[in-house]
């Protein structure tokens, strides 16, 4: 359930583009005036403040004509291909920002003042491309590397691309520069969760929620700090966390379900059950949550409830033989002896080299009275594992019901030389057979 900072986008993108590295929304850089001695250079000043007003009354479409104008005239200024993909950032046209940006940096590629231009770039390639991100990031921290932003966007470029170790030590970097900022401090959170540092995180995300985030940051807190619980066995205080965070966001049906999981094994169903019809009221059930139910209806003895939630389970994913083989279970409760080897025989089918479900078949097969089955499979699980005690009692009765009186006498005679519970029902009938189908026997020979 973890999530990354999802809340990246076009809008923050423009927050970025307007407060990062001293950049006002007008400009990279101060625009270069020239000598006004000609009527070109007038011109070009013109053009420069023009779009510079445009730019202040948000009137973004004005400004890229006057920067396109301006470039016509004077295509080698880079800090305006920078203030044209600014524009052009506004007007959400991210292609054409991109190729300012680029020609910007190819015209400037060392400038301290282009620093922008790799950033945004940068930024603008995170959703789309984060390994194509990485590079223009990489110069926008050696051009500015006391800039905790740069390192944070960095990193989320590392971590999105699989390279979680580099990326967490931009993130650590970008802390020391700035240690309050929330952004910086829920991505090291979410990289040490990532990386398994289930205790780590766990002390990181608190240190997030001491910083009191608002909105996004907040929610994601709550949410690591869970799944960290979770992960670290810590149910109860997972559940609390889960809670808090569905306090904040009580749309998300798969937290729901994340929290119904938890409260499941700590034993509290009848919570889970309530997060999971919550979970149900935004729409059908998914297969985890189809799951879930029929194991709390299995441990509340509903089986009656549990047969349709574990169907419609079977709908979603016909090949999931764990679906299958709870079925079966269910109807063997239920005493519906051929329901339930059908389904078995249908998980087996799906599993064949699962030894649990061909002793399903086999236990299946003996309650619905296809004793010469049973045999059949008991003869193919000793061919893959030693089998209990029991299976020998089990061999003999399918024997003594086929009327098969010798082979049924000899597997009892085998369960009572390796049966050592003397008070069990098996050893009584056993004893009393092993007389009974002896005498018949010798009376036969007469």
């Amino acid at each position: 359930m973890k999530r990354h900072s999802k809340w990246l986008g076009w809008p923050f993108l423009v927050f970025l583009l307007v407060t990062c590295a001293q950049v006002g929304p007008q400009t990279a850089t101060p625009a270069k005036h020239h000598p006004s001695g000609d009527a070109a250079a007038q011109e070009l000043n013109r053009l420069l403040n023009d779009a510079q007003d445009a730019v202040n009354n948000q009137d973004f479409e004005t400004a890229a004509r006057d920067y396109q104008d301006y470039l016509a005239k004077k295509p080698d200024d880079a800090s305006v291909h920078y203030n044209l993909g600014y524009v052009y950032t506004n007007l959400e046209r991210p292609d054409d920002a991109q190729a300012e940006y680029e020609k910007a940096i190819e015209l400037e590629p060392s400038d301290p003042k282009i620093e922008p231009a790799y950033r945004n770039l940068g930024t603008m390639l995170l959703s789309k491309d984060p390994g194509a991100a990485i590079d223009p990031l990489e110069h926008a921290t050696e051009l500015q590397p006391e800039d905790a932003q740069a390192k944070w966007l960095l990193g989320v470029a590392l971590q999105r691309s699989g390279k979680v170790a580099p990326a967490m030590e931009q993130f650590e970097a970008a802390r020391k520069l700035d240690p309050k900022d929330v952004e910086i401090s829920v991505s090291f959170a979410d990289a040490l969760l990532e990386s398994r540092r289930y205790a780590d995180a766990e002390a990181a995300y608190r240190a997030t929620l001491a910083l009191n985030p608002q909105g996004a940051p907040l929610e994601q807190a709550h949410l690591g700090l869970a799944n960290c619980l979770v992960a670290q066995k810590k149910l109860d205080e997972a559940a609390a966390e889960f809670g808090t965070y569905l306090s904040l966001a009580p749309n998300d049906t798969a937290v729901r379900i994340e929290r119904a999981s938890a409260l499941v094994d700590l034993g509290k169903d009848d919570d889970a059950l309530a997060e999971l019809d919550k979970a149900a009221s935004a729409g059908p059930e998914n297969l985890r949550a189809l799951k879930l139910r029929s194991e709390i209806y299995w441990h509340e003895k509903r089986y009656d409830d549990a047969v349709p939630v574990l169907q419609k389970a079977a709908d979603l994913a016909p090949r999931d033989p764990d679906i299958l083989d709870r079925l079966g279970r269910v109807y063997l409760e239920k005493k519906d002896y051929p329901d339930a080897l059908h389904w078995f025989i249908a998980a087996y089918k799906l599993s064949p080299s699962a030894n649990d479900l061909l002793s399903q078949v086999v236990g299946a097969e003996y309650l619905n009275k296809n004793y010469a089955e049973t045999l059949a499979g008991l003869d193919t699980l000793a061919k893959r594992e030693e089998l209990p005690v029991a299976s020998w009692y089990l061999r003999a009765t399918c024997y003594d019901k086929l009327g098969q009186l010798p082979q049924a006498l000899a597997a009892y005679q085998q369960f009572l030389q390796l049966n050592k519970d003397e008070n069990s029902d098996m050893y009584f009938v056993s004893t009393s057979r092993v007389r009974t189908l002896t005498r018949e026997l010798k009376e036969k020979q007469r």
